[in-house]
């Protein structure tokens, strides 16, 4: 099974208030298992619409930077997400940065997605890729 789990959520508000319209950056870190078997930092714009929302079509732009390895293969590569979230769960699409791979990971490109319950101490994903 493929999961992670966040290791150090770190957020601020960058405008707005608490309960109002507000955008809060967040920079985190994940231990990843599976497919993927290492550590990854992210960085994150969230935008929350303040009293009454209900996780309409809201997404939040990030990026994470693996260090591990990949099925066996080690370096580093960078993805660019987007987030949704609502009361109860969290989702993500995200696409490796072109030219963002090192060492056995070098060239490498891929899309995936994040599924999850909020509150849970892992979520899972799938990463589809070729080197």
């Amino acid at each position: 099974m493929n999961t992670f789990g966040m290791t150090k959520w770190e957020e601020h508000v960058a405008s707005g208030e608490e309960g109002g319209p507000r955008v809060a950056y967040v920079h985190a870190a994940m231990e990843y298992s599976g497919l993927i078997q290492g550590a990854a930092t992210g960085d994150y714009l969230l935008y929350y619409p303040g009293e009454g929302y209900d996780g309409g079509a809201t997404t939040s732009p990030g990026y994470d930077r693996f260090e591990g390895t990949v099925d066996g293969r080690r370096g580093t590569f960078v993805v660019r997400q987007e987030w949704g979230f609502d009361p109860k769960s969290i989702r993500s699409t995200f696409e490796v940065v072109p030219g963002s791979g090192t060492g056995e990971l070098a060239g490498i490109t891929g899309t995936g997605t994040v599924h999850g319950v909020l509150g849970e101490p892992t979520v899972s994903y799938t990463f589809d890729y070729t080197i």
